[in-house]
């Protein structure tokens, strides 16, 4: 077994090889940060990269799994945590200037979860300033790439996670989702990201946006991502809005396949533009849902857009932040952030009460459609990833993310679990995604939906960062 070996290996994988004493939790550990030595540069996923901590987690884990001990079945496996999570002995920049370096005296709930559940956390990856844009740059640590094609954006606001997922620099990645953050870089990457119902898997401190924002895993396959939420999908007091009622088990039924469900597919909602590559790619996975005995109805459910609805909550979130510092301050903050904020200056408060309403009729509309069909079937993105160091599309008269991001930030609105699922490649090479979102508290069925469909039709990913269009033609 060599490090190179290792360091393509899933959680699975890397459990049954220290059960079996075939590898250690240190030999993963450094095989992963080998990984992030070589690949880093190329993408900017790592901000912070604990090397002595990890190790030295790698060391006692590895003693517990020779005495046949592990605290769980991730026990020794490789993680690493969205800088906007605060981990103890790390800094969380946030991508933003305002803050600094010290590091954090406290671990939030995931990053507590996983160090007890023996989890090597290696470090912090990259998001924009407060994870306000569906791609990933910020004035401190530049931007993140794509692996497929560096001079592309891997999406956000995840996107260090989801970078790093795609070249395997770690095994499991926390994300944070309050639009589709978790879900569009998953998408512009090639692999599996999951948006957990709300409350789920608790954070603390609180989110600019508390009401939207989930957090959840990027990985490479679902029954890594089930894994991962067996220890960070549990209640923990700190957070308001935690709620209970999370499954005993997020692997149980994983393999039940997809012949007892009813798939909704919708090409497009509310009249969106989806590109002819990705919706070529996405019909695919409605036909191979159906190969695998799914019920697929080609339908979509009879709601108007909540844009407007999510803007007047986001860009009031943006609005609350710029409000609570001095003008030298603000100065400091990514100018698109402030743009949306000067947009929420001169609502009126029955406008975000009327937010609400609407938000709360989307959800009941979406739930209801979901008494009918188990799953609804969509593009992640309508879009196939573009330059980095854009906020949009060049040339696209686009002004904001969520102009480019209609099949994501409903499902923040209605709180329902959502997947993103890698489908294919596009023409230029580029990964294709299609999304599986389900009832709430219906998160397992969603899981098992995507874990049948990527057994069936595995994902591919990059052997190494590639600046050109190569790696997947």
């Amino acid at each position: 077994m060599t490090d190179t070996d290792l360091g393509t290996m899933t959680a699975t994988q890397l459990a049954e090889l220290f059960r079996r004493k075939d590898a250690s939790p240190l030999e993963a550990t450094r095989a992963a940060l080998s990984r992030i030595e070589r690949f880093n540069d190329a993408v900017n996923a790592y901000v912070h990269v604990d090397t002595e901590g990890a190790e030295k987690a790698a060391h006692a884990s590895a003693t517990r799994w020779g005495k046949g001990e592990p605290l769980s079945a991730i026990d020794g496996v490789p993680v690493s945590m969205k800088d906007l999570t605060e981990v103890a002995g790390m800094p969380a920049r946030e991508g933003s200037a305002l803050t600094s370096d010290a590091a954090c005296d406290t671990d939030a709930p995931p990053a507590a979860r996983l160090r007890e559940a023996g989890a090597v956390i290696l470090g912090k990856t990259n998001t924009p300033e407060h994870g306000w844009k569906g791609v990933t740059d910020n004035r401190v640590f530049g931007a993140t790439r794509n692996p497929w094609n560096t001079s592309l954006t891997p999406g956000g606001s995840s996107g260090g996670a989801a970078a790093a997922a795609a070249l395997n620099m770690g095994v499991l990645h926390q994300g944070g989702d309050s639009g589709g953050s978790i879900r569009i870089p998953a998408a512009f990457t090639g692999t599996f990201g999951f948006k957990p119902t709300f409350g789920w898997t608790p954070q603390w401190p609180p989110a600019k946006a508390p009401s939207l924002s989930h957090i959840g895993p990027i990985t490479r396959t679902v029954e890594d991502a089930a894994r991962m939420l067996d220890v960070i999908g549990r209640y923990d007091h700190r957070d308001p809005y935690a709620t209970r009622g999370q499954p005993e088990d997020w692997l149980a039924g994983l393999g039940g396949g997809v012949s007892d469900l009813r798939i909704a597919f919708a090409p497009t909602l509310f009249g969106a533009e989806v590109d002819p590559d990705v919706a070529a790619r996405v019909a695919g996975a409605a036909r191979a849902f159906e190969a695998l005995g799914a019920e697929v109805v080609e339908i979509a459910p009879d709601i108007a857009s909540p844009l407007e609805a999510y803007q007047r909550i986001w860009f009031t979130a943006s609005c609350d932040l710029c409000e609570s510092l001095s003008e030298e301050d603000r100065r400091k903050l990514d100018p698109g952030l402030v743009a949306n904020a000067r947009r929420a200056e001169d609502w009126r408060a029955v406008d975000f009460f009327r937010a609400l309403t609407a938000r709360a009729e989307l959800t009941q509309a979406l739930e209801e459609f979901n008494q009918e069909y188990h799953l609804l079937l969509t593009p992640t993105v309508p879009i196939q990833p573009f330059e980095a160091n854009h906020d949009v599309p060049p040339g696209s008269g686009l002004t904001d993310w969520t102009e480019w991001s209609p099949f994501t930030y409903p499902f923040n609105l209605s709180q329902q679990p959502a997947a993103s699922i890698p489908c294919g490649f596009t023409s230029r090479g580029l990964p294709v995604s299609a999304q599986i979102a389900g009832g709430k508290f219906d998160d397992v069925r969603v899981l098992r939906a995507a874990h049948a469909f990527l057994e069936a039709h595995p994902p591919r990913f990059p052997a190494i960062p590639d600046p050109s269009e190569r790696a997947a033609a």
